[in-house]
């Protein structure tokens, strides 16, 4: 084998820029085997799967790296492009086939490594963080340097062929189990749980003669079944996952460098293929064509984002018109590497190596949406599998525990405990004078193994499968989605509620109420004086706009060119598209706001006519004409920005205007000086409208032509292009903007809001507010919501920036318990960073809390901070993609299906379609699932120590001897076939109607205290095991004898009590019987009667049919079961709980 290459090291600066926000200069080098580490790369093994090198990963606090090929895109030459196809970027192999030309830079950012050539090779491990040199391989073993976080250069002709299998692969696969790992990965599942586990070993050990007890199957049998039912799900759910996978992998597209068509499976990078209206994206793609002249697209993201508004896509106009051979031979795409961000992408597109345009995110297809419009589009692969935006951001759901589990868990450990407890105490009352009596107790621990019930678990989620068919099912909340099955009785526990404001208290159906022109507004009452000057437009228009080239005043204007500047302003600067569908005019926005003010043009009479990427046409109705302007540049809204902005050229005059709307806390510094905007802006959110605030200016040519040359090539950058793009937009546009006006929007509060609000107030739970709106609006909807009682004082923070501020704030808080707070994000971040625990300790005691201007990372931190701090149960609620973050970090996320998309309610474990459906949710469904699965949990752990009792009691009487007294199938069919179908019916019990539950809202409070499930109602329940498992076994010891001629007539008439009182126990307990309770109780019985034949092995059946039989089985049942229903009547009747007082008012 010939020697390997040599390692060698030299700096090279690569990068400089007169931004201090550019990094000043990156140390690079080039790395070479050198001969003198052969010996030592002999005895390294360099691991095949090691962690993906990422072109951000963070060494120690801002250290960072990169890993690009020698003819990387860092110079952003286009002359480089085609010459790096040529250099070989696959995967490094140190092995024969690595020449000494070939070589990798390695760029660090925050230092060098040392040139010296004693420890260059240990810089270079510890600069590429390689945790263990013993995972190293030998030679002719590939380091898998991961192309998923390096910048690739892609040309359709060559890369589907020669690096096919460089990245990730395209079949989808979300399948969990396969034919191999199914019953491994299953069983590890289930026994890595105590209880499991705890019951293989206790049939494990029936295979060890010494401590066998009984039949290995009565042991073996329940577990199986357990396991079986367990099982069986996943099974049934894997396969859904896969025919779902196997759907999708299979569907067709048509690539074009291949002129056939392949599997989605087979999709590569590189691969240019055709898609038609309705197809599903099946990879990130770059469009480069698109059937419309236009070039434009629109697809439905609903699947990736939740948003159900088409958004609009446009193909790269440099290759918009080639042909399909020239897309094909003559072009190459530069990509950066894969992230999560589906708002964000950066690269460009280089056609003959000569010419290039930037892409952005709007000529991108994500992976998992679908075409919207008509007609076909072509485009690239660039991302497939594991590297589209899609999977980036398809994370496993954090399994979330509810709080009964955890409760049952820690009453599990006592038991657990108990029997510990009392098979010691058993050997030590007969005596340590046996040699085994270390086996005695482990055959009692075996006897005793009921106590700890192996069913509780496959009962209790099996009852939350019901609570979500009910829930589902529930005419009065239609449309509601259980989406997380494994916490329902938390939906009983909620003592926190944090709540968005739009589109959850809010419809989020917007209508413009109020534009306000600096001197004068206008509202729906005299929309009629905002149309006269509308019908004035066209035939003014020449002078209206000759009158615009004076100095922008607008003092020097008259009223009517002001309200048409406003209005020709609204009608362009927005994202909306008009579209027909079955010849019915729909627009399409990614914001209800700008639907509502094209709509509100359209009502004064000036329409959105027409729109694609080059043009936009409006529609004056009054005359018929179209006013005609060409889209040179539009620039979107984002939550960072807070604005939108479109530079335009009017076609009739020949005019360059930059036009731009957005929030007043950042307009207000774009806009020229004015005395006006701060204080209208408050009033109008005081009135509880959205404000935008509208400016535009006026552009000459050789400003614009400057301006475009410098956003070219800022938009052409691979580094910090966001960043650079904003400052040449600040530069030449934004900057004394005219003040055109505000707009207020009106959001009309959901329907049932207020008596919503007001009921789950009366429940006991403390409502929060998370908004990003303004706090002037927060605290109007508030006010008109109830969140805020009239009068009631509102203690306002803002704008507080300084941690003594905050400080002040606080002690006045302290001081003012029963005050409301209004608080800003700005504000509350100060709190967060300084005084986190001092200030929610005060804030969790308010009556209401309202966040405004909080962003969604401050809405999630707050859902956290009130659950670590206070221990209680929160519930979080919200409509659109920014309370995603802060329902996933909520004990109970709940989103609302709202005109923002569905994003919500995708990420959140229930979905419904209206606020006022959280307190059917809440005080009836919380209700029951809780109270239900308390008392299902104490009656199987009471039947699984009552049938320990009798064997406990067996065992004295027997001289403390460890043996069985139920054994085989008498033991399975306790658990399941004679007691588990009425136990478990008790699922379908309610102890108060529904209606009263709205009417008395205070017995929410009850349920939020534990009382159904303590430790005080657990130790209710061990005594009375206790007392009447020792009745039941005393009792029928006496009526027969201990003799082993009598042992099968002891169990026959012990072991009917004991089911017998199981049923009448079950009986007893029921508020509210149905026909399944009846059925259930009925049919167990009449099972065990027709099955007692069958259990001669067990029973002494001619003992059965005596009258003696009979009468002590009578005895026995009453004096089990009389005493505890009679204390239980008298203590209900001196102590009555609330739901009995409430259902014996409400009873007529």
């Amino acid at each position: 084998m010939p020697n390997p290459p040599s390692f060698k090291s030299h700096k090279q600066n690569i990068f400089n820029s007169n931004n201090n926000q550019h990094r000043n200069s990156v140390d690079s080098f080039d790395l070479h085997l050198d001969d003198s580490f052969e010996a030592a790369l002999d005895n390294l093994q360099i691991d095949n799967n090691p962690e993906p090198l990422s072109k951000h990963n963070t060494v120690g606090d801002r250290e960072s790296f990169e890993m690009r090929t020698v003819d990387d895109f860092s110079n952003h030459s286009t002359d480089s492009h085609r010459k790096s196809s040529n250099t070989d970027t696959r995967p490094l192999m140190y092995d024969n086939r690595l020449s000494q030309d070939d070589s990798f830079k390695f760029t660090n950012i925050a230092s060098s490594p040392t040139s010296s050539s004693n420890n260059v090779f240990s810089k270079a491990l510890s600069f590429l963080k390689i945790p263990n040199t013993k995972n190293w391989s030998k030679f002719g073993s590939p380091i898998e340097l991961s192309d998923q976080h390096i910048e690739r250069e892609i040309h359709p002709d060559t890369t589907p062929v020669y690096d096919r299998n460089r990245y990730a692969s395209n079949e989808l696969s979300n399948a969990k189990y396969n034919a191999v790992t199914f019953v491994p990965t299953l069983l590890y599942e289930q026994f890595k749980f105590f209880y499991n586990l705890y019951f293989l070993v206790v049939a494990l050990s029936q295979a060890v003669p010494a401590l066998r007890i009984g039949y290995l199957s009565s042991y073996i049998v329940p577990l199986a079944f357990v396991l079986t039912v367990t099982m069986i799900k996943e099974a049934i759910d894997d396969i859904q996952r896969r025919r779902r996978d196997r759907e999708s992998n299979n569907e067709l597209y048509h690539v074009i460098t291949r002129n056939r068509s392949i599997p989605s499976k087979d999709l590569k990078v590189g691969d240019l293929i055709k898609v038609h209206k309705g197809d599903r994206i099946p990879a990130d793609l770059v469009l480069l064509q698109s059937s419309e002249p236009s070039g434009e697209s629109f697809i439905k993201t609903d699947q990736l984002d939740g948003e159900t508004d088409w958004k609009l896509r446009v193909a790269c106009a440099l290759t918009q018109n080639l042909s399909e051979n020239d897309l094909i031979n003559r072009i190459s795409i530069t990509a950066s590497a894969p992230e999560k961000s589906i708002h964000k992408f950066l690269g460009k597109v280089t056609y003959k190596d000569s010419t290039s345009n930037a892409l952005s995110v709007d000529n991108t297809l994500w992976a998992n949406t679908v075409l919207a419009s008509s007609g076909f589009c072509i485009a690239c692969v660039v991302y497939t599998g594991r590297d589209t935006r899609q999977a980036m951001n398809t994370t496993s759901p954090k399994v979330k525990t509810g709080l009964l589990e955890l409760e049952i868990n820690s009453i599990s450990k006592v038991l657990c405990a108990c029997v510990f407890a009392l098979s010691i105490l058993l050997v030590a009352f007969a005596g340590f004078h046996n040699d085994d009596w270390y086996i005695d107790i482990m055959r009692y621990l075996i006897l005793f193994s009921t106590i700890i019930p192996v069913s509780l678990r496959v009962n209790l989620d099996l009852a939350k499968s019901v609570y979500a068919h009910q829930i589902e099912h529930d005419k009065t909340i239609p449309e509601t989605i259980v989406r997380t099955s494994t916490i329902p009785e938390d939906l009983g526990r909620i003592e926190y509620l944090l709540s968005d404001k739009t589109g959850t208290l809010t419809q989020n159906d917007m209508q413009l109420k109020k534009i306000h022109l600096g001197t004068v507004s206008y509202t729906s009452e005299t929309l009629d004086i905002v149309s006269d000057y509308v019908q004035s437009l066209v035939d003014s228009k020449t002078d209206s706009l000759n009158n615009s080239k004076a100095p922008l005043s607008t003092t020097r204007k008259d009223m009517s060119s002001r309200v048409r500047d406003m209005l020709i302003t609204l009608a362009i600067c927005h994202n909306v598209t008009p579209t027909f569908e079955d010849d019915e005019l729909t627009y399409q926005a990614a914001s209800p706001d700008e639907i509502a003010i094209v709509k509100f043009t359209e009502s004064v009479g000036l329409s959105l006519f027409k729109r694609d990427r080059h043009s936009i046409s409006l529609l004056h109705e009054h005359s018929g004409k179209t006013l005609n302007y060409e889209i040179l540049q539009v620039f979107p809204f984002n939550s960072d920005s807070k604005r939108m902005g479109i530079i335009v050229r009017d076609e009739q005059l020949d005019e360059y205007w930059f036009m731009q709307k957005g929030a007043d806390t950042v307009m207000a510094k774009i806009v020229e000086s004015n005395d006006w905007l701060e204080e209208e802006t408050g009033n109008m959110a005081r009135e509880g409208l959205r404000t935008l605030v509208i400016g535009r200016r006026k552009l000459n040519k050789k400003i614009y032509e400057q301006f475009q040359k410098e956003y070219k090539d800022a938009s052409l950058s691979m580094l910090n292009r966001d960043q650079q793009m904003s400052q040449v937009i600040a530069k030449y546009l934004e900057h004394d903007l005219e003040l055109l006006g505000l707009t207020g929007v009106e959001d009309k509060l959901q329907k049932d809001v207020k008596s919503s609000i007001e009921l789950l107030r009366n429940a006991g739970i403390k409502i929060w507010m998370l908004t990003g709106d303004k706090v002037e609006t927060a605290r109007c909807v508030s006010i008109s919501a109830k969140l805020i009682s009239r009068g009631q004082y509102v203690h306002t923070i803002t704008k507080v920036a300084r941690p003594e501020g905050a400080f002040n704030q606080l002690e006045y808080l302290k001081i003012n318990r029963n005050a409301c707070l209004l608080i800003d994000g700005e504000s509350l971040g100060m709190f967060l960073k300084h005084y986190e625990q001092e200030f929610f300790d005060v804030v969790v005691h308010l009556p209401t809390v309202i966040a405004c201007r909080c962003t969604p990372q401050q809405k999630a931190d707050v859902a956290l901070v009130i659950r670590r701090m206070t221990g209680k149960r929160v519930c979080c609620i919200g409509d659109g993609g920014n309370d995603v973050s802060m329902i996933q970090c909520a004990d109970v996320g709940v989103g609302i299906v709202g005109k923002e998309g569905r994003q919500a309610s995708l990420a959140a474990d229930f979905s419904i379609t209206q606020f006022c459906h959280l307190t059917e949710l809440l005080l009836w469904h919380g209700r029951n699932s809780y109270k239900r699965s308390a008392k299902l949990a104490q009656f199987v752990m009471h039947r699984g120590l009552i049938i320990a009792i009798c064997q406990a009691v067996y065992s004295i009487c027997s001289l403390f001897e460890p043996i069985a007294l139920y054994q085989g199938w008498l033991m399975v069919g306790y658990a399941t076939c004679y007691t588990m179908a009425p136990v478990f019916s008790l699922t379908l019990d309610h102890d108060i109607e529904e209606s009263l539950t709205k009417i008395y809202p205070e017995l929410y409070k009850e349920l939020t205290e534990g009382k159904s499930l303590s430790y005080k109602t657990f130790f209710v329940w061990v005594l009375l095991s206790l007392f009447q498992g020792s009745v039941i076994q005393l009792f029928s010891q006496t009526f027969t004898s201990l003799l082993e001629d009598d042992f099968t007539k002891m169990v026959a008439i012990s072991f009917t009590a004991l089911v017998v009182n199981e049923l009448v126990m079950v009986a007893l307990e029921i508020y509210t019987w149905n026909k399944t309770m009846f059925v259930t109780e009925v049919a167990t019985l009449l099972f065990y009667i027709i099955s007692v034949p069958f259990l001669g092995d067990y029973f002494d059946l001619r003992s059965m049919t005596t009258v003696k039989y009979y009468a002590g089985l009578l005895v026995i049942l009453l004096i089990s079961i009389f005493p505890v229903w009679t204390a239980k009547a008298i203590y209900r009747r001196l102590h009555p709980p609330s739901y009995a007082k409430v259902q014996e008012f409400a009873t007529p």
